[in-house]
């Protein structure tokens, strides 16, 4: 039986870490079938890798596309850097389950309300996504967050016994339902008042189904060594494989980033002697980006927006979130001019300026000119992002330089045309291909080998996925083909819509969905139960 495709004398770098050989590859039925010198006829397919590496799909380890991927399935800014699979669900952010649309949607990165929710478990939300038929391969997390809102709601406060358990009861159905770990956010406002116990118990639910705990992790400030040994210690107690989502967000919580990133390093080094299964990740930006509504605390959030509106032009309850200890407060660090506006609808003019520079505009404080920006976009008070310039690059390099460092992109998969044309989201367009060019072909601090399994493998064993990440027979044919002279990001901080360069060809599950440089239009991503 003839196969479908040839891949022809590329660079194989298959994953592992190994050194690149030059070999042919057989595609059949959306697996590799041979590796070697293959001889076939001219009827056969056939893409010419000569002096191009021949990697597994990248696989992003910390994605947040769980609602964009319904929007625009095609996914172009994964795509077109050889993405070929998404892990959703991060952060304790996420689509499902849902209890209360209403409640729910600003825990959901890139909602849009002409979409709306019309599912409420994990099986029912895995379901749309399939019939979406995104261009890549996509799996989810169960996020804490959305399992506080679908039992208390938003409460500011620790779960009560009969809240907790539901909350492991409806864990215990998403993850019976095809989700594969358990994910916590909890510097954020639906999750800031969970108590270590509560995360322990609900982490003994995801260990029970071999499932693993990723972990946005606690950062109070000043707290660098605490918010790591948390993770670690739930994780222990749990006896749940852990994965600590972007770790390098302890450089923010001290005055010497380079001292915090270092003990954390130290800290899963420690746990990995002791036989305990740590891992993490970063992104790849040199800054932080949320919502700014992440300022304010749950009980501000519910009601209609006459009931928001109303609490936020409250100079009462403003005096009172003035001192609530939120993400953006702890990204500040009481200096507001780290913290930038992204694109803002109601007032353009603000637009990619500072808090500080806001405040000082309208003559107000800055906390006054976060409420004043939230009021003018209250039809989409989720939707407006702050960038945080919050971190030193070499500070950040100690992470990188790990052997155990997975790269996420901790973003959504947009596309720079379509119904996703005008929404941004940094690190979309460029994570991977920034990593590659940045530490393969500008410091040298990894080998083009080295970089691949940090994007491939290494997830994969994280997922517990045997035949993706890896270029050998009988795994699937996830594959990126590029110039490993060209391959780099051209999105930059203010203008970011823009897509890699040198991925040449792109195979998802043997779809060929980027040939010769070019969307080729076909999607053949898989939704992943497990």
């Amino acid at each position: 039986m003839l196969p479908d495709l040839i891949i022809a004398g590329g660079q194989i770098v298959d994953g592992s870490g190994d050194k690149p050989y030059v070999a042919d590859l057989v595609v059949k039925d959306g697996r590799i079938q041979e590796i070697g010198t293959i001889e076939v006829g001219q009827d056969v397919p056939r893409i010419d890798a000569s002096s191009l590496l021949v990697a597994p799909g990248f696989i992003d380890i910390h994605s947040h596309s769980d609602f964009t991927l319904l929007v625009d399935p095609r996914a172009v800014s994964s795509i077109a850097q050889g993405v070929t699979l998404e892990v959703l669900g991060n952060c304790g952010h996420g689509c499902a389950p849902v209890r209360d649309p209403d409640l729910v949607k600003g825990n959901i990165y890139g909602y849009r309300e002409d979409l709306g929710l019309d599912w409420q478990s994990m099986a029912q939300y895995l379901e749309h996504l399939e019939r979406a038929r995104p261009a890549v391969n996509a799996l989810s997390l169960v996020p804490n967050g959305n399992l506080r809102l679908a039992t208390a709601g938003l409460i500011d406060r620790p779960s009560t016994a009969d809240e907790l358990a539901q909350m492991e009861k409806l864990l215990q159905q998403s993850l019976e339902e095809g989700a594969f770990g358990y994910s916590t956010g909890l510097e954020y406002s639906a999750e800031f008042a969970c108590t270590e116990e509560e995360i322990a118990a609900l982490c003994r639910v995801c260990s029970a189904t071999a499932g693993f705990y990723a972990t946005h992790t606690r950062n109070r400030q000043g707290e660098a060594r605490e918010t790591i040994a948390e993770a670690i210690r739930t994780a222990a107690t749990a006896e749940v494989p852990l994965q600590i989502s972007h770790i390098s967000v302890v450089a923010r919580l001290v005055e010497d980033g380079g001292w915090a990133v270092a003990q954390a390093l130290d800290q899963v080094d420690e746990a990995r002697k002791q036989g305990l299964d740590v891992g993490f990740d970063m992104h790849t930006r040199l800054f932080g980006t949320t919502n700014l509504s992440a300022a304010l605390p749950p009980w501000t959030l519910e009601g209609d927006r006459a009931a928001i509106a109303a609490r936020l032009k409250s100079s009462a309850t403003r005096r009172e979130l003035k001192t609530y200890p939120s993400i953006i407060t702890a990204l500040a660090r009481g200096d507001w001019s780290r913290i930038v506006l992204g694109d803002c609808k109601a007032h353009p003019e603000y637009s990619r300026l500072s808090i500080a520079e806001i405040a000082k505009t309208r003559s107000v404080e800055p906390f006054d000119a976060i409420c004043d920006m939230l009021l003018d976009e209250i039809d989409d008070l989720y939707g407006l992002l702050i960038i945080a310039h919050s971190y030193r690059a070499e500070d950040l390099r100690r992470a990188f330089a790990h052997p155990a460092c997975m790269i996420g992109s901790d973003a959504t998969a947009l596309a720079p045309d379509g119904p996703l044309a005008d929404s941004t989201f940094h690190g979309a367009y460029t994570w991977a291909a920034w990593f590659f060019r940045y530490f393969v072909r500008d410091t040298r601090m990894l080998t083009p080998e080295e970089a691949v399994r940090r994007l491939t493998s290494l997830p994969a064993s994280r997922l517990q996925l045997k035949d993706r990440g890896v270029i050998r027979p009988g795994s699937c044919a996830d594959l990126a083909i590029f110039d490993p002279l060209t391959f780099g990001e051209r999105g930059t901080l203010f203008e970011p819509n823009q897509t890699a360069t040198g991925m040449v060809h792109v195979l998802v599950n043997g779809v060929v969905a980027v040939e010769n440089g070019e969307l080729s239009g076909r999607r053949g991503g898989q939704v992943l139960r497990r």
